[in-house]
């Protein structure tokens, strides 16, 4: 029997919606089992204050990523803000196949661009609790000026208002239930009859043996 391939899962939100921090803690609390992974997109723009290479994101030129663009390396890439932003192939491909459920935090452009390559994607978007608390957390993060901030904002309305193209809608307000919510998505989809039947089929034709309805 093959190997259950691992989910793809896709998150989308408006830049200060907490969408990076609901994914990370996720990893941090239930990876007991080391069965997700969350893809590390490469960027041509400068790190911010406690970021790292290779953890945060890959870091490179903007001839290098234009290189890896010519070579077809990413599964698919954009330029926001006038930096490039662009998701490895050849990494997802690899983990989605040893069935590992793969965490995509990408914009909906790039959402887009993975569905139509991966219809079977699972795709998650996440809602700041209202404007002015997206912008409150923007201004609190003190990692932008007020001209990038009010980018940010009308950005984000741009953001929201494909927000019906995604499968499920978490609104983060409180994090811990936010947290819990995403949790219980990967569940779900993990216990989905046709993947626990595939799953525990020596389990099943054992118990069914002999058995006609």
């Amino acid at each position: 029997m093959s190997k259950e391939k691992g989910t793809l899962f896709i998150v989308s939100a408006p830049s200060g919606a907490g969408k990076s921090s609901l994914i990370a803690a996720l990893m941090q609390r239930f990876n007991l089992d080391d069965s997700l992974r969350l893809s590390v997109s490469h960027t041509t723009r400068e790190p911010r204050p406690g970021e790292t290479n290779h953890v945060s994101y890959h870091f490179v030129s903007n001839e290098e990523f234009e290189a890896l663009i010519a070579r077809n390396a990413f599964y698919e890439y954009a330029k926001v803000f006038d930096h490039y932003y662009g998701t490895s192939k050849e990494i997802v491909e690899e983990w989605i196949n040893d069935g590992k459920d793969v965490f995509l935090d990408i914009d909906w452009q790039g959402a887009r661009l993975i569905r139509e390559q991966s219809p079977y994607a699972k795709s998650i978007f996440i809602l700041p609790p209202s404007l002015e608390e997206l912008q409150n957390r923007l201004k609190k993060r003190g990692q932008d000026s007020d001209e990038v901030i009010k980018k940010r904002m009308e950005k984000a309305k741009r953001e929201i208002s494909h927000y019906n193209e995604y499968d499920y809608l978490i609104v983060n307000d409180v994090f811990d239930e936010s947290v819990l919510a995403l949790r219980s998505i990967v569940l779900a989809h993990r216990f989905e009859l046709k993947r626990q039947s595939n799953k525990h089929k020596q389990l099943l034709d054992a118990m069914l043996e002999g058995y006609s309805k």
